[in-house]
C-alpha cells in the first residue's frame, strides 16, 4: 500500500452524511500520533443507528500486504521459469541441456538421450508446480477453478482474511459491547450491517483482472470502499476475531460473494452443504440491509443453481 504513504498529514477528516447506499451515515478518520482513530456510524436491520470508535496502528494500515500488487501471468512465468534453470545449472542433468528460450517463454530441454530428455522434462514439470505454488503463496494469490470449470488465478481470500483477524482486535470488545457471543446470529448480523453499509465499488472480473480493485480489510476500511471479494474477506476477518472456532464457507458467484456460517437455519433461509457441514448464507456487500439467511435474488437464483464455488474457512 505504498501508493498511500503521502496521506500523512496532521489531521485527516472524511464525512459522509448520508451516502448512497443509504445506510452509512458518518465516517470519519483522524491521525492520533502512531494511529489512526476510525469513526462510524450506520443503520442496523432494524432501522436503529449504530456507532463505533476504533484505534489502527500507522505501521498495520500502511506495512500490511503493501506489496499486494495486481498478479501478472508474464512476470510471473518469467520468475518460475528463471528459477527452474536456475536449479539445474546447480544441479544438471548428464548429456542434457536446460535453457529459457525469450520469445516462447517456455523451457526448453535439448539433448542426445531421449531418456535423459524426458527425465529433465519430468522434473521441469515438478519444479514448475513447486515454484509456482510459492510465488502464489508468497504474492497472496491462488488458482481458481469457476462453478462452470474455467481456471484463473484470485487473490487468495481465505489467507487474506485469516492473516488480518489479528487487526481487527480492536474491534471486538466494541462488537461484544452490542451483541452476545454466544448469540452466532446477533454477532453475525451486527458485523454484516456495519459491512453491509460501507460504500460498494464494482467487482472486476475475477477470471480477467488477477486481483484489480481488491482490497485487504485493512485497506477496506482506510478507502471506506471496497468490491464484494474485499467486503467478503472483511467480515470474514471480523468474524473469525469474534468466532475463532466458528466454521465459515466464502461462496464466490458471477461477479458476486456471500459468507456461509456455521449456524442452524429457520424457515427457508438460504443453505449450502459442503464436506457434510451446512453453512448458513449471508450478504456483505451491501447496500441492501439484509440478515443472515436472506439473499437477494439473483444470489438466491445462483444458489439453487449450483452456479457457485465455494472455499471453505476454517
Amino acid at each position: 500500500m505504498s501508493h498511500i504513504r503521502h496521506l500523512f498529514i496532521p489531521v485527516l477528516l472524511v464525512l459522509f452524511s448520508h451516502t448512497v447506499n443509504g445506510q452509512q451515515l458518518h465516517f470519519s478518520k483522524v491521525e492520533k500520533g502512531d494511529s489512526y482513530q476510525f469513526n462510524y456510524q450506520w443503520l442496523d436491520h432494524q432501522q436503529q443507528p449504530q456507532t463505533m470508535v476504533f484505534s489502527l496502528e500507522k505501521t498495520s494500515l500502511f506495512n500490511k500486504f503493501r506489496n499486494f500488487k495486481v498478479y501478472k501471468p508474464e512476470l510471473a512465468a518469467k520468475y518460475i521459469s528463471r528459477r527452474v534453470v536456475r536449479y539445474f545449472n546447480k544441479n544438471p542433468i548428464d548429456d542434457v541441456s536446460i535453457n529459457y528460450d525469450n520469445q516462447t517463454g517456455n523451457i526448453v530441454a535439448k539433448g542426445t538421450n531421449m531418456g535423459s530428455i524426458k527425465k529433465a522434462e519430468s522434473k521441469v514439470a515438478e519444479l514448475n508446480k513447486e515454484y509456482t505454488d510459492a510465488y502464489m503463496k508468497k504474492h497472496w494469490y491462488q488458482t481458481f477453478t469457476t462453478y462452470d470449470q474455467v481456471h484463473a488465478i484470485k487473490p487468495d481470500h481465505a489467507t487474506f482474511a485469516s492473516l488480518s483477524a489479528e487487526d481487527m482486535k480492536p474491534l471486538k470488545p466494541l462488537i461484544l459491547e452490542k451483541v452476545s457471543i454466544k448469540n452466532i446470529r446477533q454477532a453475525t448480523d451486527y458485523v454484516l450491517a456495519f459491512v453491509q453499509s460501507i460504500p460498494y465499488s464494482p467487482l472486476e472480473s475475477r477470471v480477467d483482472s488477477s486481483g484489480a480493485g481488491f482490497n485487504p480489510p485493512l485497506k477496506l476500511l482506510w478507502e471506506n470502499q471496497g468490491d464484494c471479494d474485499s467486503k467478503v474477506t472483511l467480515t470474514a476477518a471480523i468474524l473469525r476475531t469474534l468466532m475463532p472456532r466458528i466454521k465459515m464457507v466464502l461462496v464466490f458467484i458471477d461477479n458476486h460473494a456471500l459468507i456461509g456460517i456455521d449456524a442452524l437455519a429457520k424457515g427457508d433461509e438460504t443453505t449450502i452443504t459442503v464436506d457434510g457441514t451446512s453453512y448458513l448464507l449471508g450478504e456483505p456487500t451491501g447496500p441492501a440491509s439484509l440478515a443472515l439467511g436472506r439473499l437477494d435474488e439473483a444470489s438466491e437464483l445462483a444458489i439453487s443453481q449450483g452456479l457457485y464455488t465455494a472455499e471453505i474457512f476454517h
